[in-house]
């Protein structure tokens, strides 16, 4: 059964037919999505809106930014993780949109001095035909948007979360290589235990919590989520919402859930003691738990629920898994170009690589191996990337581990362990990744550190 995005939240965008033919036409880059905005800059708001987000939806863009700023306001637009300006706003149409937004996501329009959070939806925003990789959206064409307006000096910034059922990807999609994606199948079926998922805020964690329910999801069994927001409204699963200002956070919320017969939990994010504590009893009282923690790396993960309070005799069974990931930019398939690898580049990728166990994969690596440089085209925006994929480090807690997990190791120490027993790094799996085509070895670089 495949996760489906639910009907509209409060208000609509509704993308004309008309003005999906026309940005489908006019729309290939961002110097042509400031071009169109900039024409349509006097029209009525509800048409300015359909604009920027049928721009943004064809751009794949994550994010729209709209910030004011002394004379105008800047939008700007998250590519692949990366912001890029689009345009300038005249602050009069600024304040239009401003109230537009407010309207439409269910926030208060005479609220000016503090934050608040709304959603919305866009309807007929499905521009594009879905790539045979993506989960499709049956019967609906309605897209999300999370919206979060913050008091700035010359006015409210908006940011705006577009929740594409496009970034809903299957499993076998995520980048994971053959060894990895079949260690996390076979946890995943397990009936109880522990998976924690690692890295900071835009890596990836909720996609790929949601790739492991997409593969679980069935009628025989009961899927229970707490998150702090929900991000895709999935069906066949029951999903719950923080809300700290009445009383209900992630501790509280837990405990209410372990009530309901869950045979599956997803917390979305373990932040407190009482949260580590109730989740790891979870998993070691029946159930199959899925969560994600803000550490630099999997190793990391002991070490952090020791420091919210967690006890490692507690830790070491429950936990089955434990992965960190980043999102690396891909090569652009229309302009990307190959070439020898430098000396230099070569002596360093062989040193990164020594001590990688033997059944892992690796391209033939000498000095007539080509690897991806970047070029730039207005299919990429001219960044030489197109999409992002995820990098991963995991080990399992196998009985040696879990062994040693008890004697309270050093997040070093840790790492030298799992290593030992065969994981493969965030920047190794970035390499093979490179040397495979998919990406370059600046961006891995840039995303794992030199």
């Amino acid at each position: 059964m495949i996760p489906q995005i639910s009907k509209k939240i409060t208000g609509e965008v509704q993308i004309t037919a008309d003005t999906k033919a026309k940005l489908l036409k006019e729309i290939k880059g961002i110097p042509d999505f400031k071009k169109i905005i900039d024409s349509f800059a006097k029209e009525e708001t509800s048409r300015i809106l359909e604009i920027i987000f049928g721009g943004a939806i064809i751009l794949d863009a994550s994010d729209v930014h709209i910030e004011p700023e002394e004379e105008k306001a800047k939008i700007r637009v998250r590519i692949d993780g990366i912001l890029q300006d689009v345009t300038l706003l005249d602050q009069k149409i600024y304040q239009n949109v401003l109230s537009r937004i407010k309207l439409l996501s269910g926030i208060k329009l005479n609220i000016f001095d503090r934050p608040q959070d709304g959603r919305f939806s866009i309807v007929g925003g499905e521009l594009k035909n879905k790539e045979k990789n993506k989960i499709s959206i049956a019967n609906s064409a309605a897209i999300e948007v999370r919206v979060s307006t913050l008091p700035a000096e010359h006015g409210e910034s908006i940011v705006l979360r577009v929740l594409s059922t496009k970034n809903l990807i299957s499993l076998e999609t995520l980048g994971l290589r053959e060894d990895l994606l079949s260690a996390i199948k076979n946890e995943i079926k397990k009936p109880n235990g522990m998976i924690v998922i690692t890295g900071p805020t835009g890596s990836g964690k909720t996609t790929t919590l949601y790739a492991f329910l997409e593969k679980i999801t069935k009628p025989e069994i009961k899927i229970i989520t707490i998150e702090d927001p929900i991000e895709y409204h999935l069906k066949g699963v029951s999903q719950t919402q923080v809300s700290p200002e009445k009383g209900y956070d992630f501790a509280s919320g837990l405990k209410s859930i372990m009530r309901q017969d869950p045979d599956v939990i997803l917390v979305g994010e373990i932040r407190d003691t009482e949260t580590v504590q109730i989740a790891l009893q979870a998993a070691l009282t029946g159930h199959l738990v899925f969560a994600t923690l803000h550490t630099n790396d999997a190793a990391g993960t002991i070490a952090r629920m020791i420091s919210l309070g967690a006890t490692p005799i507690n830790i070491a069974p429950a936990i089955n898994m434990a992965i960190a990931q980043r999102l690396v930019r891909k090569i652009c398939e229309k302009c990307g170009t190959f070439e020898k690898i430098s000396l230099q580049d070569l002596s360093k990728i062989k040193k990164e690589l020594q001590g990688i166990p033997e059944k892992i994969k690796i391209p033939k690596l000498d000095k007539e191996t080509k690897i991806p440089k970047i070029k730039g085209c207005s299919y990429c925006n001219f960044t030489g990337y197109r999409q992002r994929m995820g990098i991963f480090e995991a080990f399992l807690v196998d009985k040696e581990m879990e062994k040693f997990i008890l004697s309270s190791p050093s997040i070093t120490s840790l790492k030298e362990k799992a290593v030992k027993k065969g994981m493969v790094t965030l920047k190794q799996d970035g390499i093979i990744k490179a040397l495979e085509g998919l990406t370059t070895i600046e961006e891995v670089e840039r995303v794992a550190g030199e």
